[in-house]
């Protein structure tokens, strides 16, 4: 056999392979119902907002704000 047979066997085998991988992805996500894949997007959205408000928090208040340094900060507007 020549070398570019088996890169060319080669190749046709990574696209069956990528095919069936897809193929195994859509099932297992056309498999949820609505109810789940809506119950999932709830808890999704309950953790993107409470991770922004832990961000928010941490951020809102610096160590440093009644220093000399959170004095400038509030004095230049930054």
């Amino acid at each position: 056999m020549r070398w570019w047979k088996a890169v060319g066997l080669a190749g046709a085998a990574g696209v069956v392979a990528t095919g069936v991988v897809i193929v195994r992805a859509e099932r297992r996500r056309r498999a949820y119902t609505p109810d789940q894949v809506r119950e999932q997007l709830h808890v999704r959205f309950a953790q993107a907002t409470s991770a922004q408000a832990a961000v928010e928090t941490a951020t809102s208040a610096p160590r440093d704000a009644f220093g000399i340094r959170g004095r400038i900060r509030r004095l230049f507007g930054r």
